[in-house]
């Protein structure tokens, strides 16, 4: 059983705020049509979601009762306590011999604060089958409508080294600014080094640009394992990136932006 703490009970106003001043709750109205798949069956089919914005956490889709599939769910002991929502309670999914356990939750009767969620749903996005925004898959988590890229063609040089060896060179970089993030340098596939750079397993998901593949430095030693990343195809909105690498600022001694080099993050 989740511990909750104690609140004023004639508001009941959630304790998180004044611990914590300028934490951001936000919940936004959304017109798309969003739909949810598991086990063959569409769990969620909504044109009334609502779209969390919290600090520290990725967007969240919350539904209203009414647009859940209740017949495939059933509900269980676990809870868990949140001092800005309230305490959540959750349901198993089971449909087409699949099973999500806990895999939706709802604040049933949350803080004051989050009262818009009152009688909504959420799902962990990754024990689903599929998620659509419209008639579009969506990838990762939920977009944040507050996020934008911009990705702007440059001449302006670049060049990458790692164990003194030119890695990428080029005057036809893409420029990727992204809110809330360094800007990324995207270089063609032509200007790198690819002899010495080795297709690694790892991949990741984006929800703005799509499936990312990585590689390694074998071109000396030691080996740097997943020093960069591609998009071989993203998702239309960021199609310019196609068939260019970018490179971890940490896992290089330098990527040179008009001969300046670029900071490294700090974590």
């Amino acid at each position: 059983m989740a511990t909750v703490e104690t609140t004023d009970e004639t508001t009941h106003s959630a304790p998180g705020f004044a611990k914590h001043p300028g934490y951001r709750l936000d919940v936004l109205p959304c017109d798309k049509r969003v739909r949810v798949t598991f086990g063959g069956e569409t769990i969620i089919d909504s044109s009334a979601a609502k779209l969390l914005l919290e600090s520290s956490h990725i967007p969240v889709y919350y539904f209203p009762k009414q647009d859940f599939r209740t017949e495939f769910a059933e509900k269980t002991a676990h809870d868990s306590y949140c001092p800005f929502k309230g305490t959540a309670s959750y349901w198993t999914l089971n449909a087409g011999g699949k099973s999500a356990e806990n895999a939706v939750w709802g604040y049933e009767t949350p803080y004051d604060e989050a009262e818009a969620l009152a009688d909504h749903v959420a799902l962990y996005w990754q024990p689903m089958d599929g998620w659509f925004e419209e008639d579009e898959e969506i990838f990762c988590h939920a977009r944040n409508p507050q996020v934008r890229l911009d990705i702007l063609k440059s001449t302006r040089p670049v060049r990458v080294e790692v164990g003194g060896i030119v890695l990428a060179e080029t005057r036809r970089a893409r420029f990727l600014f992204e809110t809330g993030a360094a800007p990324r340098h995207y270089i063609p596939e032509e200007d790198v080094r690819m002899d010495l750079l080795t297709p690694s397993q790892t991949r990741t998901q984006c929800p703005y640009k799509g499936d990312a593949h990585y590689f390694s430095f074998t071109g000396a030693e030691p080996a740097i394992a997943d020093i960069a990343w591609s998009y071989a195809q993203p998702l239309p909105e960021t199609s310019p990136i196609a068939g260019h690498i970018c490179f971890y600022k940490r896992h290089v001694d330098g990527i040179y932006v008009d001969g300046v080099r670029q900071e490294k993050p700090t974590r």
